[in-house]
């Protein structure tokens, strides 16, 4: 079932602030992050080492299981409405948690 989209939307927005504050980005505001466009190369310039603290971060955050093998894991990460998308459907909620 797909979440409203207010929910999706306070879900993108909080995203870019864990990418944010998880990377480190100085002078980028979550206003300034357009949740369609690229995260890597192109777009935010993300590379292969944010991509890795990104992950242990949403593995943190949101109780998922990243598993590198995963064909499609490059999609789920190519932005943050993707990534929205793929949080939503995998998370965990914190009394769920293994």
């Amino acid at each position: 079932m797909a979440e409203p989209s207010g929910t999706t939307h306070a879900l993108e927005e909080e995203l870019k602030v864990l990418i944010i504050e998880t990377l480190r980005l100085e002078d980028v505001t979550p206003e300034g992050i357009d949740a369609s466009a690229p995260l890597f190369n192109e777009g935010l310039g993300l590379d292969s080492i944010d991509a890795l603290e990104l992950g242990v971060a949403l593995q943190k955050r949101y109780h998922l299981r990243l598993d590198s093998q995963l064909s499609d894991l490059r999609q789920h990460f190519a932005s943050v409405k993707a990534l929205a998308a793929f949080v939503s459907t995998n998370r965990k909620e914190a009394g769920n948690a293994n």
